[in-house]
């Protein structure tokens, strides 16, 4: 018989140790909370999810699992944290210190009560988590009573029947502390009167927290008059787990103040309203504190009869156990609650490596982008550099014809004895070569210097062709001769060829006209001659001078080409014949 005892205690521990007392409440509502969890995930809503947190933690909280509320209420804050959601981030910090209270992990409670206070979203609240930082920091007794009762104040003013009833209890261990009973067992009483209306888990908790200060008291009359008390509440005689489990602590009572008969009776009611109403582990406490009960008064005949009977009716205990399906489904839910979590930041961590990538793509295409600009930027000054490089050879370059046929000039002058001709000839020879040299240094030259050089250049070919041709320089009086700038000798081959292969050809003294106009924005270059014309000129041309390239013209137009890439000054040259001769046009913006 003994052996029988041992083994169906040692399955009723087994077993027993699997369950954990939850209500079908607790399950439906955790489970609705992660239905919204899950939209929340899905659909990214970061306060969404850190809300469901909050309520799957309250209510464990409410329902007096205060290990896993503070489990749900941590990740409700980190959430609330990051949103930077103070209002609440304040609730739910008050939430997680009280929370961390009841379990005595005073340490961390102490932390998130000073963190509430400081996070200040409600005056009320800021005050509220400021004293409950006094009252477990402070080693004074008189300041801790201070601290509880600015709470109940505050609790009073504001309805707060939750902070009101803790407030109030708290003031009992205050009062237990100065070895005050009246007013430890007053305080407990208001505690419990306020709490057991909305909040019955607390007046459970409080009415238990008033039986134990009567039992530590041995006031046992006292302890069994408030857990009589409680019995009568709806909340107890309508749950009938917590009506065993409330006949259970009565029935320790009476075993303290020695009455085993009457604890013997209320055992005896607990396990049979555990049994039909199937709660198998309140069950099982009945029967082992029946069995420890049996044991001291001998009466081995009874226990065994008892353990048959748990044994007999046990199989159908357990089917009509609705914690067994409770257990699963809440630990299923949880389950589904840390897969979510897991996906999540599964997909965050693919969110972040995308986002990596992408911004590391663009950072490559920036930087790529960066270099084909520098590159396009480098090139383009390597263009600019070789195009003033090239504009300034080609201003240095006069035409060598003219040069040699200068030099011959001023030869025939001194052979023919000619010495002033050959004198004034050389000094307007030198001093446009000295005009050429000193402007081929800049792109543009200020007007009035090309005039000069111009001028000198025509007297040169004057004094060369004197039968040949006068001339006329007309400039328009609206131009303004100091602040002009035009590029320097750009005229002077049209001239050259003006002079060389239209009116030195001629059998009568020929005509050049060269004029500056202003035309709304722009400086219009005229240069007109009544030689023999372009088409005459080819046919007058000798083989070796239709074989050799004209350097003078072909250098002009290439300047205008590279004065036109660099400076965009819209430079236009037109060559035609005339009914005298040839006109050329050059059109620059001014």
């Amino acid at each position: 018989m003994k052996t029988l005892r041992v083994f169906t205690l040692l399955f009723i521990l087994v077993f027993g140790n699997i369950l954990y007392s939850q209500t079908t409440n607790v399950v439906k509502e955790v489970q609705a909370e992660t239905k919204k969890l899950s939209k929340a995930v899905d659909s990214k809503n970061e306060s969404a999810e850190a809300d469901s947190y909050y309520n799957i933690g309250e209510t464990f909280y409410n329902n007096g699992n205060f290990p896993k509320s503070e489990e749900y209420f941590i990740k409700s804050k980190n959430i609330y944290e990051k949103l930077n959601d103070k209002q609440n981030l304040e609730k739910v910090t008050r939430k997680l210190a009280q929370s961390q209270e009841n379990q005595n992990k005073l340490r961390s409670a102490l932390n998130n009560y000073e963190v509430a206070s400081n996070i200040g979203y409600s005056k009320s609240k800021k005050v509220l988590n400021a004293n409950d930082v006094s009252r477990l920091s402070s080693p004074s007794v008189a300041q801790k009573a201070e601290a509880i009762q600015n709470n109940i104040n505050i609790s009073e003013k504001e309805n707060n029947k939750e902070d009101l009833a803790a407030s109030y209890s708290q003031m009992a261990d205050v009062n237990m502390e100065q070895k005050n009973i009246p007013k430890a067992e007053e305080n407990l009483n208001s505690a419990y009167q306020i709490s057991k209306k909305d909040a019955p888990q607390q007046a459970l908790e409080i009415n238990q927290k008033l039986t134990d200060f009567y039992v530590g008291n041995k006031n046992f009359d006292k302890a069994i008059e408030a857990k009589k008390e409680v019995l009568k509440e709806d909340f107890v005689k309508d749950n009938s787990q917590k009506k065993v489990e409330q006949i259970q602590e009565l029935a320790e009572i009476y075993i303290k103040k020695n009455d085993p008969e009457e604890a013997i009776v209320l055992l005896k009611n607990a396990y049979d309203i555990a049994l039909n109403k199937g709660h198998t582990l309140e069950a099982q406490k009945s029967v082992k504190k029946l069995d420890s009960l049996y044991a001291i008064s001998e009466n081995t005949t009874a226990s065994v009869n008892l353990y048959r009977d748990f044994l007999k009716r046990l199989p159908d205990l357990v089917s009509k156990d609705r914690s067994l399906v409770d257990n699963k489904i809440l630990e299923d839910t949880e389950q589904r609650i840390s897969q979510l979590e897991q996906e999540k930041k599964l997909k965050d961590e693919l969110i972040r490596k995308k986002n990596i990538f992408n911004y590391s793509l663009i950072a490559v295409l920036v930087l790529l982008s960066c270099l084909v600009f520098f590159i396009f930027r480098m090139l383009k000054k390597v263009q600019i550099k070789n195009k003033k490089i090239a504009l300034q050879s080609l201003r240095r370059e006069m035409n060598p014809h003219f040069i040699f046929n200068s030099l011959n000039s001023v030869n025939q002058f001194i052979a023919t004895n000619n010495e002033l001709e050959a004198n004034q000839y050389l000094t307007k020879f030198s001093k446009l070569m000295r005009g050429v040299m000193e402007n081929s240094a800049e792109d543009f030259i200020p007007f009035h210097q090309e005039l000069d050089l111009l001028q000198n250049y025509l007297a040169l070919e004057k004094t060369r062709f004197a039968e040949k041709f006068d001339y006329e320089i007309i400039v328009d009086e609206n131009l303004n001769r100091q602040n002009l700038q035009i590029p320097g000798m750009m005229v002077q081959p049209f001239l050259e060829n003006a002079i060389w292969h239209g009116l030195r050809y001629r059998t009568e003294k020929g005509f050049l006209k060269l004029s500056f106009k202003k035309e709304n924005q722009h400086l219009k270059i005229c240069i007109e001659d009544n030689g023999i014309g372009i088409e005459e000129s080819k046919k007058q041309k000798t083989i070796h001078q239709k074989n050799r390239e004209g350097r003078g013209m072909k250098n002009t137009l290439e300047r205008i080409r590279l004065l036109n890439d660099l400076y965009q000054k819209g430079i236009t040259c037109s060559v035609k014949d005339s009914e005298k001769g040839v006109m050329v046009e050059i059109l620059m913006m001014i």
